[in-house]
């Protein structure tokens, strides 16, 4: 009896010999769910040493399909006051059942990275959000070839889409055309609402934004052709500056899609007017959208490696420059921005404040400053023109990539903008607006 009781003591007490082994367990899988989100914030993860022989397989993204009654909250992000929804059926997976785009390991973030097994919350992590939903099944479509490809009638502008004399004569003027020619820009308060926080210095390291920037944009923006062609192809790329990219057949024919799309838009159709004139491009409309095609697609080397970056990628998509310190390089496409915030991978910070007083922007304003991280990584300083349509981009960029110098000065509309434009040989290396203010 006096062993039964010593017995029924040592279980009430929890020890036994079978406890400690437990405990054990517990905290080699404590430690080993440390050790991992270390890899993962130090990019120290197995098989992801891109620039030392990669494979590009590495990095296709495996998204779950998100279903209405799914809530996924990302560690990290803020509270969104108006839910969106982004869906991905649509897309079709490889043989191996992944997408091309980021590694999920590295890339996405995890529920339990926002707290442990007890219940225990990081102190000072920001309010949850509800990611937003974007419908995108019919972007599916973009994927096929060009005689099963439906496109959109061209565009009726009411007026001439000739250059004048003075605008022949003035690249400010025929950047300002171009934004009177862009029907397809949003309206803020109508199409889209943003929140722009507080102001900081760009060395100033504090978080100045309470919520997203975006509070909402229209679900039917991802219904116009131009602006959901753009939008298929942002996840074709890997990341990392320095990666071989691998181009499928498929992402070709979304290339294809695209320029054909916006080729049928006015500030495309005024882009080739004026290059025409000024005898660099060809009089024939093929021969144009081919050459600007391999101009924004066309891939070269950027961090030691051939083929691992394209204009397109680095101005609309972004990288991330993995020699010495970790940055964030290109990234000034806002429909990038909305999309990657909604996924939980954008913490906007702030706006940066503008050297002169009295322009601090607000939910209206089109032309933004502002400092944000991307997956954990700081990209200190980015400019945006905020709700303007991607062929409006594509013509104002490649007008002053042929037309311009380093530093373009121009009219946007109410905007003073310097554009600023790198060349990499007779490629576009880097190009972005900055307010003049």
């Amino acid at each position: 009896m006096e062993g039964l009781i010593r017995g029924l003591i040592d279980v009430a007490i929890g020890g036994g010999g079978g406890g400690g082994g437990r405990d054990e367990e517990n905290e080699t899988r404590d430690e080993r769910s440390r050790s991992s989100w270390a890899q993962v914030v130090s990019g120290e993860q197995d098989n992801d040493d891109c620039p030392q022989g990669h494979n590009p397989t590495q990095w296709r993204r495996q998204e779950e399909s998100q279903r209405e009654d799914e809530r996924w909250e990302v560690s990290g992000s803020r509270p969104s006051r108006k839910p969106h929804k982004v869906e991905y059926g649509g897309y079709e997976k490889d043989e191996a059942g992944e997408r091309h785009g980021y590694n999920q390991n590295e890339w996405n973030r995890k529920e339990q990275e926002k707290e442990n097994n007890d219940g225990w919350e990081t102190v000072g992590r920001k309010p949850q959000r509800q990611p937003h939903k974007v419908q995108m099944d019919q972007w599916q479509g973009y994927k096929r070839p060009p005689s099963e490809q439906v496109y959109s009638d061209e565009f009726e502008t009411g007026t001439s889409i000739e250059p004048s004399e003075e605008e022949l004569a003035d690249l400010s003027q025929a950047c300002n055309r171009l934004w009177q020619l862009d029907l397809n820009r949003l309206e803020p308060g109508k199409d889209y609402q943003i929140d722009c926080g507080e102001g900081k210095k760009v060395y100033q390291k504090a978080d100045m934004a309470e919520g997203s920037l975006f509070y909402w944009l229209s679900e039917d923006i991802f219904r116009r052709p131009t602006f959901s062609r753009f939008c298929s192809l942002l996840d074709n790329y890997n990341p990392n500056a320095g990666c071989k990219e691998v181009v499928t057949s498929e992402e070709k024919q979304e290339q294809s899609a695209f320029m054909e799309e916006i080729s049928r838009t006015a500030p495309i159709k005024y882009l080739h007017k004026y290059l025409s004139l000024k005898g660099i491009v060809s009089e024939n409309y093929q021969d144009f959208k081919r050459m600007i095609t391999k101009l924004w697609f066309d891939l070269y080397g950027r961090g030691g490696a051939s083929g691992s970056s394209s204009a397109f990628e680095h101005v609309f998509v972004g990288e991330i420059k993995q020699h010495g310190e970790q940055e964030v390089t290109g990234f000034h496409n806002w429909l990038q921005f909305y999309l990657e915030e909604a996924k939980g991978r954008v913490d906007y910070q702030g706006y940066i404040l503008p050297r002169r007083r009295g322009e601090t922007p607000d939910s209206e304003t089109q032309l933004l400053t502002i400092q944000f991280e991307w997956n954990g990584i700081l990209k200190s300083v980015s400019s945006t023109l905020v709700g303007v349509s991607p062929e409006f981009e594509i013509a104002l960029y490649t007008l002053c990539f042929f037309m311009g110098g380093e530093d373009n000065y121009v009219q946007l509309g109410p905007y003073s903008v310097n554009i600023k434009c790198y060349r990499f040989g007779d490629k576009i290396g880097s190009v972005f607006p900055i307010a003049e203010c």
